[in-house]
């Protein structure tokens, strides 16, 4: 009983976790490249600025997914 509850943490975690940066991500990649679009001759900044957003978006769901590796082997 108490893995089981324990493995419906962990998937919620991860699940709810990759859904904000999914959407950051998906987002993001969209206004680059219409700002792209737009304005080519900025791709450097804008291609510069798009991946450290992407690594932050990244981060976030390795956060999530340490804290459901968590919820299963230590809780």
């Amino acid at each position: 009983m108490d893995g089981d509850i324990k493995t419906i943490g962990a998937g919620l975690a991860i699940a709810l976790g990759a859904l904000g940066p999914g959407l950051g991500i998906g987002l993001l990649a969209g206004k680059a490249m219409e700002a792209l679009g737009r304005n080519p001759e900025a791709r450097a900044p804008i291609q510069q600025n798009m991946i450290l957003a992407l690594a932050f978006c990244e981060a976030i769901a390795i956060y999530a997914f340490l804290t459901a590796i968590i919820i299963v082997f230590v809780g």
